[in-house]
């Protein structure tokens, strides 16, 4: 069902231009229709900030609940922003403060770069942890994305994530481990997901912790993971919210800090990303960008409109499956007065008990 847009945030009018239901406030409250208030915690780094608020906007308005979404999206403390960045946060999100004193039904929190070795060093550690604690006692469902998969299961469950050898970059098959549950009812039992990260939680460590273990690939490890309970923290250490374009757009920003001298080597292809025709198109683009970057020439023009008609998204349906779950039992558990964690007579160590 739609998304409210309860506020000037633009990615409202973006979606809404792209064809997503936007529903304006004034029609929302002329509706009969349950409100959802769902938290998203946006970490991400200023060139993906609002993309990011997209994407995960779009995986909730998909979903088919009887219900209006309302988005309440903040950051925190410890995050370098540009000038820009920090303007369209202050203008458009919310204060922690706020949201904790209004409350939310979910919450969603997205990853973030690092600089410092271990994740405790981070500045956003401390105040991203403030976050997790008030969710884990005041949020029915926290869903943590990649770099905050990784941070928060360290933070309750004692697990250093490990460095891989190689980024772990692509789109991998992946199949459930247990279909049985209720996130992941009535979707596909293999499915591709994209992943990007240099770091993984593997899935004995997670076991051993009496995390549940939901969808695994056999290269790329661990994608969704539940908290003991089964609900109240759901994980992801890939990235179902990304759009068909957003490997492409990591590619061309590696390929950049290539030519920039950031980067010894020019990067590899984003495994089972793109067709073999598309390969051999960036192999001689890759020679091109070698002979400039080491005759002091100009950047040449990255082939982004050949590459964009032929790139596939083959996880979105997936995701949105997920999503549906997610909110879907969300929507059962919580009160329809007010925002609260579980609805009287639900036992908050076993919430899929309902």
């Amino acid at each position: 069902m739609p998304l409210v847009a309860h506020t000037q945030l633009p990615t409202f009018e973006r979606l809404r231009q792209e064809g997503e239901e936007i529903v304006e406030p004034e029609r929302a409250q002329q509706q009969d229709i349950r409100e959802l208030h769902i938290g998203l915690l946006n970490m991400m780094p200023d060139a993906a900030l609002e993309a990011t608020e997209r994407q995960f906007f779009r995986l909730v308005g998909a979903c088919n609940q009887i219900v209006q979404f309302h988005m309440h999206p903040f950051t925190i403390d410890g995050l370098p922003r540009s000038e820009k960045a920090q303007a369209h946060i202050d203008a458009y999100y919310e204060p922690f403060a706020k949201i904790q004193q209004d409350g939310l039904d979910a919450l969603i929190i997205s990853g973030a770069n690092v600089t410092r070795p271990r994740l405790p060093e981070e500045d956003f550690w401390t105040p991203l942890m403030a976050v997790v604690s008030w969710a884990k006692e005041n949020v029915t469902s926290t869903l943590c994305s990649c770099l905050a998969t990784h941070a928060v299961i360290e933070h309750c469950y004692g697990i250093a994530r490990t460095r891989l050898p190689a980024k772990r970059w692509g789109v991998f098959a992946h199949k459930l481990t247990d279909r049985s549950h209720p996130l992941v009812a009535e979707i596909n039992t293999r499915f591709d997901v994209p992943h990007s990260r240099f770091n993984e939680i593997f899935q004995d460590d997670m076991e051993r912790q009496g995390l549940k273990v939901l969808a695994v690939s056999p290269k790329a490890g661990v994608h969704l993971a539940v908290s003991p309970d089964g609900f109240r923290l759901v994980f992801f250490q890939g990235h179902p919210e990304y759009d068909a374009i957003s490997l492409m757009k990591e590619y061309k920003r590696e390929v950049t800090r290539y030519y920039d001298g950031d980067l010894a080597e020019s990067p590899p292809f984003p495994e089972n990303y793109f067709n073999k025709n598309l390969r051999h198109h960036l192999t001689g683009y890759q020679h091109q960008m070698a002979d400039a970057r080491n005759n002091g020439l100009a950047m040449p023009k990255f082939p982004e409109a050949l590459l964009l008609e032929h790139l596939d998204n083959t996880w979105r349906d997936t995701a949105k499956a997920v999503f549906n779950n997610w909110l879907g039992k969300i929507y059962q558990l919580t009160n329809q007065n007010r925002r609260v964690p579980f609805m009287a007579g639900i036992d908050p160590e076993n919430p899929l008990s309902l």
